[in-house]
């Protein structure tokens, strides 16, 4: 073998003895070196959304919502409440779905309008696009279920509209929690956090 094989060496004269005892460890040497850089890298974590299990959960889950409305005083329409997150682009998971339930107020018998239900991306009074959502509401348990067929990607920020008849007949605070599905295989919800309502009785003049 010339030396000329190897960077580095002259190539003007063969390997001496030492020489070649060298190389051949040094080649003896690549393999577990390259075994060690594969397992290093497959030891850097990816943010998937799989548990060993099968189920689905967020890496980074949404952690805030925002509720906005824009007719605050009891009983006034049309009303429409609208529930903005936003999605980490390292999320690990689109969205798949979303529950909003009522966990207080004064009034729990308003009603909504649950065909006028509907979800866009951006903000409200910066609308993007439409969102197609399926809405379900329990008025027992005061909970909405959503789900989106084309499930909203993870860097996104999504707005559900939800539409009551009317505002509440009673003024109070009204507080909405909020949970966030993944799309995937047994999905593992991650609560968001509360949306709050603010309505107000109007002075009588």
């Amino acid at each position: 073998m010339r030396v000329g094989a190897m960077a580095g060496i002259s190539g003007r004269a063969p390997l001496g003895g030492l020489h070649r005892d060298l190389f051949r460890g040094l080649r003896r040497a690549v393999p577990p070196l390259a075994a060690l850089s594969l397992a290093a890298a497959a030891a850097v974590p990816t943010g998937h959304a799989q548990e060993p299990g099968g189920r689905t959960q967020f890496v980074r889950a949404p952690w805030k919502v925002t509720l906005t409305s824009y007719t605050t005083n009891v009983g006034q329409s049309p009303a429409e409440y609208f529930f903005t997150l936003s999605l980490d682009e390292r999320a690990g998971a689109s969205l798949g779905g979303m529950t909003i339930q009522q966990i207080r107020g004064a009034d729990w018998q308003f009603p909504f309008a649950v065909e006028r239900t509907r979800a866009f991306l951006g903000v409200p009074r910066r609308e993007g696009s439409r969102i197609p959502v399926l809405a379900a509401f329990d008025p027992a348990a005061r909970r909405f279920s959503l789900s989106f067929p084309e499930p909203v990607p993870p860097g996104a920020t999504v707005t559900v509209s939800l539409r009551p008849w009317f505002n509440p007949v009673q003024a109070d605070t009204y507080l909405f929690q909020v949970t966030a599905i993944p799309a995937g295989p047994g999905p593992v919800p991650s609560p968001v956090g509360v949306g709050t309502l603010r309505i107000y009785q109007p002075n009588d003049w």
